[in-house]
């Protein structure tokens, strides 16, 4: 960051999530998934002999799900390359016109 008048300006909506936030939404992701599997293998087991078709797709959903919530997990902190940058850069004063003594060069009089 560069340093204007010895004080550092910072936007706070280019920071990315807290760590402590993000473990929390990938625990809650994988708790779903690992939810939605074992209610895959209890719908296999219950439906084996009564649709196995079912059955079948419910068993490779159950099968599948593990490694797709492991990756899906594991899939790291989001990156933020489109996002402004972190820096503002001080706003600029308008500059104070001059008074008309000083432009006219201290001549009050007419010649």
């Amino acid at each position: 960051m560069r340093k204007h008048g010895g004080t550092e300006v910072f936007r706070i909506t280019g920071a990315r999530q807290g760590l402590a936030d993000d473990v929390r939404g990938r625990q809650r992701r994988y708790v779903i998934s690992m939810s939605i599997r074992t209610l895959s293998v209890i719908a296999a087991a219950s439906l084996w002999n009564v649709e196995r078709y079912v059955a079948v797709v419910a068993l490779v959903i159950g099968a599948l799900l593990p490694y797709v919530a492991v990756v899906i997990a594991n899939a790291g902190r989001e990156s933020a390359p489109s996002l402004p940058s972190s820096f503002i850069p001080p706003p600029v004063r308008p500059e104070l016109e001059a008074d008309a003594e000083r432009r006219d060069g201290g001549n009050d009089h007419a010649a």
